[in-house]
């Protein structure tokens, strides 16, 4: 129960000396106010009548005669020798609550206020017994024990005391030096922790990037499929998007060229690694062409390697910004993908210049940063410890994608055609144009396998599934597919 010394009596328990209602009725009737409204909850002790009369300004008979009135109504309970105690259940008092005019905190708002339609939410849940994503990991094989430990130690540790207070920013300078020589080392860049800006999530990141770098109106150009968090985020921003298509080999850059040509834009957005939806690589001719083109057009690309860490068959291509001698790329991406997501942290990498005006916004939104995680991380990379649980994960989601891969084959070589990715944690799945997928999910749903509406892409030119491997074992992922195929030969 709260201490009656903490509790704001005076914020609710208002006395008008002018009113013709007694005090004592005026201070009773406030306090079943706030009892109702749950400032007071039930067993919680009131201030004795001498200590609450102090409080109010009034004579301790006073405060007394309130607490009989309370008492004679059921609000409290008076015990001798012990105090006064809320006694706030029962469905009566609710009506005599309502008979004496208090009403609930308002349901709507007194004023007008901008509704973001674009930023719709796009997720939609189910209790089916399985619920497929976009390509996520899976939460059961982060490694909870060792970063339990690091946080332990870090929180102990007198001399990072100082490092959990609101000098942080921009992130904290040892995770930022630790991170800089991972991505240096796994991504071939030429960095130091004055290139980077640390955030929450790489959506932040990508919103940071978009405030920073567009104005209302500016065109932007993106996959004709493209992710879909990244085009509500352009959106909010103001951005005209504009698409080009997607091949086997990523954008078209012939396309790209043609808009340059006709009608600048601002910024590009890209998913190299492996492009999504469609989980395609950029072919390293395309980038070399996309860089040379930025460089004389003068417009920014945004390279967002969402899955980097996961390749499976060969050694991917290092990202664009490695290559980059112009300063036409801002990497973003998202430290400890692998791991559950209290356990990550989103980066923005780019010239010193553009980290500390994007810097300014950050501390506006995010003052003190999440230093603790911070800590632990930059210590699981400094002793090396990220890179053996990359590669252990990698090996379980290679037998995860390799396992969808057969049993697509096995229940669905009738409908589906695809590609296997050599990265990532998803397949993209082509589907007879003709087929409803709308209508394939009712179905999916009623043998309990949830297929959200984000995962599905239906258009004249397009009818495709992204379907995760990630989140689910192996077992899960057998009798998925298998409903997924009963499913499919019922429509």
């Amino acid at each position: 129960m709260g201490s009656p010394v903490l509790v704001p009596y005076r914020s609710f328990i208002q006395i008008d000396r002018l009113s013709a209602t007694p005090v004592y009725l005026q201070v009773a009737n406030q306090l079943i106010s706030a009892i109702q409204r749950g400032y007071l909850t039930d067993g919680h002790k009131l201030p004795g009548s001498r200590q609450m009369g102090k409080l109010l300004g009034v004579h301790r008979n006073t405060v007394a005669a309130s607490y009989a009135e309370l008492d004679a109504q059921g609000w409290i309970a008076i015990h001798p020798s012990k105090g006064s105690f809320v006694s706030n259940s029962g469905a009566e008092k609710k009506r005599r609550l309502r008979a004496m005019g208090v009403v609930a905190y308002p349901q709507q708002a007194g004023f007008h206020f901008r509704k973001w339609s674009v930023l719709d939410n796009p997720f939609d849940y189910s209790s089916a017994k399985y619920t497929l994503d976009d390509g996520l990991p899976d939460p059961r094989l982060s490694h909870v024990d060792y970063l339990t430990r690091l946080l332990r130690t870090n929180m102990k540790r007198k001399g990072n005391r100082p490092k959990l207070g609101y000098n942080n920013m921009m992130g904290v300078a040892y995770y930022k030096e630790n991170l800089a020589n991972f991505l240096n080392l796994t991504r071939g860049l030429h960095i130091s922790k004055e290139h980077i800006l640390v955030t929450r999530s790489l959506e932040l990141s990508v919103y940071i990037v978009a405030e920073t770098l567009i104005t209302p109106g500016d065109r932007v150009v993106v996959g004709e499929l493209s992710y879909f968090a990244t085009n509500m985020i352009l959106q909010k921003a103001g951005a005209a998007i504009m698409t080009v298509p997607v091949d086997a080999e990523g954008l078209d850059v012939a396309a790209i060229r043609t808009l340059c040509e006709r009608q600048p834009f601002r910024m590009l957005y890209i998913t190299p690694h492996h492009h999504y939806p469609t989980t395609v690589a950029f072919s390293a001719q395309r980038r070399a062409e996309l860089l040379e083109l930025s460089a004389q057009y003068g417009f920014v690309i945004v390279e967002d390697d969402y899955d980097y860490d996961f390749h499976y068959d060969d050694c991917p291509q290092l990202p664009m910004a490695s290559t980059d001698t112009e300063g036409m790329v801002v990497y973003v991406g998202t430290f400890g993908k692998p791991m559950a997501p209290g356990f990550r942290s989103g980066f923005i990498v780019a010239p010193p210049e553009l980290i500390n005006e994007m810097g300014k916004l950050l501390g506006v939104m995010d003052r003190h940063g999440d230093a603790l995680t911070e800590l632990a991380l930059g210590e699981m990379i400094a002793d090396g410890e990220i890179h053996r649980y990359l590669k252990k994960t990698t090996l379980e989601y290679k037998a995860r994608r390799n396992m969808l891969a057969s049993l697509l084959n096995e229940h669905l070589a009738s409908f589906v055609d695809f590609n296997v990715p050599s990265g990532g944690l998803a397949i993209w799945t082509r589907w007879p144009k003709e087929l409803n997928l709308m209508r394939l999910r009712d179905l999916c749903a009623q043998h309990e396998v949830h297929l959200p509406r984000y995962l599905l892409y239906q258009s004249n030119m397009h009818c495709g599934i992204r379907l995760g491997f990630g989140s689910l074992p192996q077992p899960a992922l057998t009798e998925v597919v298998a409903l997924m195929g009963q499913a499919a030969r019922t429509m």
